[in-house]
């Protein structure tokens, strides 16, 4: 029987007699790495966070940070982890280690406090640093730019760190500026840095893992046919991928499971194929990886990301596990509901296609049968050009949605062909405006015309009060969110 194995800091480490449900973070400081810290448990705060070989985009490996707090440390077997005692250089004979250099940087201005956030930190920091394409933003051009006053893009520094990827990590005490006074500070890998040239080599194959303690399990399938046949084997096996909802209810509300289906690294499950008439994308591919593979192909999703979680959240969460909890308060589905997405369910008897629109039949139900697995969603093309996503929440970044709105339009000669709305946070299930789309399609994209879909738009669904938000500030802000979308895309179609 094969033995589950992770291999951390190079050395590897066999996973038993941990239990099926542990996590990387509990299994890493059991083993006395205790540089990795619990700080929220559910994923939010990122002291926990830690860097795992993945497969890149640009380059073979990817070193990519995840919450080891919410990753079944059984997900992890036969892979590669480095924590943040894994990220120095040992010394020469008797001499200290020598400080790598996110470490160096942080330590030299002033980054660290109390120290409790700064391993995650620095994972989140290091995995940007062997980010391949980090250094595409030219560094002349961001000096200039700063230099007259015109530097319009404050979330990349002059060595192209992109601040997004510490918008998962939170700090108390030392305040961000330091922070991110290191983060811009950091230059290129050293041409001998040992996990830069890991980048160049494959990272570890998934393996088909069955990892059984006491009454629980943990599988992975190698197959997607494996899968469909475990989940008809064990019909009340919960389907994981990145387990970024999974994990918060095993820390928060210690639920257990007998068995624990993992589908992350199913090769059918993770294509992305533009061809002619739409785009598939693999249900569990990470939403860091879409983006990136994407790159802006899908302006609606380019512009869903950023705003969906954290970094640390979107290097694990995947469109299969958004859609599959059936969450009325997830973003994805918002936005593909405005692209008219659909999902392709995956069972023994073959393949179906269904509209996203049909998709969800009640709070958190959905027409997904049992033993079917989502394989793919399914954009189709052409793209509407006028798109826009409007999340209100109560923190600008890494907070769930009060309301999500996602428009997709067509205007042509200034009358509005089709319109497209997806809303979030307002039903029992995600759905579409229809109201309000029949009363801008046909019409003239002029002030009145918004000022009465807008209307029409604030009655739609059935929005309730709560700690988020109350019923009547959700219906002002639908209202408010096409008024927007009007304001500032008149001039660019009037142009």
């Amino acid at each position: 029987m094969h033995m589950a194995i992770i291999t951390v800091n190079g050395k590897e480490a066999p996973i038993s007699p941990a239990a099926p449900h542990t996590t990387v973070l509990d299994f890493l400081r059991e083993r006395g790495l205790t540089g990795t810290k619990e700080g929220c448990a559910e994923g939010e705060c990122g002291a926990c966070s830690v860097l795992v070989a993945r497969p890149g985009v640009n380059k073979p490996t990817d070193w990519v940070a995840v919450n080891a707090c919410l990753v079944p440390v059984a997900a992890l077997d036969g892979q590669e982890v480095i924590t943040s005692e894994g990220l120095a250089t040992a010394g020469a004979s008797g001499e200290p280690a020598v400080l790598h250099p996110v470490q160096e940087e942080m330590a030299v201005r002033g980054g660290s406090q109390c120290g409790y956030c700064t391993p995650g930190f620095i994972c989140s920091m290091a995995s940007e640093y062997y980010r391949p394409d980090r250094c595409a933003h030219p560094k002349a051009e961001a000096e200039a730019a700063a230099a007259d006053g015109t530097d319009s893009d404050s979330e990349h520094g002059p060595n192209g760190f992109d601040l997004h990827a510490l918008s998962g990590n939170l700090c108390r005490c030392t305040g961000y500026r330091p922070i991110r006074d290191a983060a811009f500070a950091v230059g290129t890998p050293a041409e001998n840095d040992p996990l830069a040239q890991r980048r160049e080599q494959s990272p570890p194959a998934p393996v088909a893992t069955e990892y059984t303690r006491d009454d629980s399990a943990f599988l992975r399938p190698g197959t997607l046919s494996d899968a469909l046949r475990l989940l008809r084997e064990r019909p009340d096996a919960v389907v994981v991928a990145g387990s970024t909802d999974w994990g918060v209810e095993v820390n928060i509300r210690s639920r257990r499971a007998g068995c624990v289906i993992a589908v992350d690294r199913l090769p059918e499950l993770r294509e992305l194929r533009v061809e002619s008439g739409h785009i598939e994308i693999g249900a569990a591919q990470t939403l860091t990886e879409i983006e990136r593979r994407l790159d802006g192909g899908v302006p609606l999703l380019a512009e869903l990301f950023p705003q969906f979680a954290s970094r640390l959240i979107r290097n694990s969460a995947t469109l299969g596990g958004n859609l599959g909890t059936g969450s009325p308060i997830g973003d994805s589905p918002p936005v593909l509901l405005a692209l008219e997405a659909s999902v392709v369910l995956a069972g023994v008897d073959g393949d179906r296609e269904v509209p996203l629109s049909d998709y969800f039949t009640g709070y958190r139900q959905s027409v997904r049968r049992p033993g079917e697995l989502i394989r793919a969603v399914r954009v189709p093309l052409p793209l509407s050009p006028v798109t826009a996503f409007h999340k209100i929440a109560k923190r600008r970044f890494d907070d769930i949605s009060s309301v999500a709105v996602a428009f997709a339009l067509d205007i042509e000669d200034g009358t509005v062909r089709k319109a497209r709305i997806g809303l979030g946070g307002v039903a029992a299930t995600p759905i579409r405006a229809l109201a309000a789309e029949a009363a801008l399609e046909g019409e003239r994209w002029t002030a009145e015309t918004v000022e009465a879909a807008a209307r029409v738009l604030r009655d739609e669904g059935t929005p309730m009060d709560d700690h988020r938000a109350s019923a009547g500030y959700r219906s002002a802000m639908l209202g408010q969110s096409l008024l927007k979308l009007y304001a500032r895309t008149t001039e660019a179609v009037s142009s």
